[in-house]
């Protein structure tokens, strides 16, 4: 089977553009799209309009070429638009939202979870507590969750958190593949100590949780994404992990960044693309 690989591309129309290309010239058995797929700009409530237009007519693309399209939002996603999502991805047969879901194909299952750790930044719909003892990063700011009437905050942040499932509690909840061997997991947060996890101040910020969950379980492969300049500033962008080879392929603003993955051969190649419009070329 052949995997195409992506991940924040924080609705970037060039992007999507780029990716269906790739689809229809290589014909990849399937493609997966790893969170934090909608526009990050001022004005968060109106994701909406990008899910109707750009996004349900890039489903549509890939429905039309029957090629599987497996994906979830991510933690600069708003929550209040899942339900949105999921309908909008119900509409084409060969999409699939896969957050704390698995998907069989082809015999491989696809088990997917787009819960991050905690971090300084204020929207926190979908962040988590790596595990109990997890220590709090200084925060930029009061805590917000998106609601349908705007935002709500919250003062006590870490007391709210305390209250949630951890990300360990939450890998626990996943159902589990019939053959680790046989399986690939898609985990917007990438493990810790690997590499993948470096962010542009030098600070890692993995998951202690995720790292623990793959060494201990040992799936054939393991894609990840949220830190978009980690593959620059470590020089990874894939890791083994006793039998276990995790993905992390980055995304900066300018390029278009992608993984290509045969899980016959488990030969794996990280591609760059230029945004050569937006520099004037």
């Amino acid at each position: 089977m052949k995997i195409l690989f992506v991940t924040d591309l924080h609705g970037a129309e060039w992007k999507y553009d780029r990716l269906y290309d790739i689809a229809r010239a290589d014909r990849p058995d399937a493609v997966i799209n790893s969170g934090d797929m909608l526009p990050k700009g001022d004005n968060l409530y109106r994701q909406n309009d990008f899910i109707t237009g750009k996004l349900s007519s890039h489903f549509a693309q890939f429905d039309d070429m029957g090629i599987p399209y497996f994906c979830y939002l991510g933690n600069d996603d708003l929550r209040i638009w899942d339900d949105l999502f999921e309908e909008t991805c119900r509409r084409y047969a060969c999409v699939h939202n896969i957050a704390q879901r698995k998907v069989a194909f082809q015999g491989i299952e696809f088990i997917g979870m787009n819960w991050v750790v905690d971090y300084p930044f204020r929207l926190k719909d979908r962040c988590r507590m790596d595990s109990g003892d997890y220590a709090f990063q200084p925060q930029f700011g009061a805590g917000l969750l998106s609601t349908p009437s705007g935002w709500e905050t919250l003062p006590d942040w870490h007391g709210y958190a305390r209250k949630l499932p951890t990300i360990a509690d939450e890998l626990k909840s996943l159902d589990l593949p019939d053959r680790m061997d046989n399986s690939v997991y898609v985990f917007h947060m990438p493990p810790n100590d690997l590499g993948l996890d470096v962010c542009i101040n030098g600070q890692a910020v993995g998951s202690k949780a995720i790292y623990d969950f793959l060494a201990v379980n040992q799936p054939r492969l393991s894609f990840h994404g949220h830190i978009h300049e980690s593959p620059e500033m470590s020089g990874a962008w894939k890791a083994p992990l006793g039998n276990t080879l995790c993905v992390q392929p980055g995304q900066l603003e300018d390029e278009f960044a992608y993984v290509t993955a045969d899980l016959e051969s488990m030969a794996l190649e990280r591609k760059v693309e230029l945004d050569f419009f937006s520099m004037g070329w």
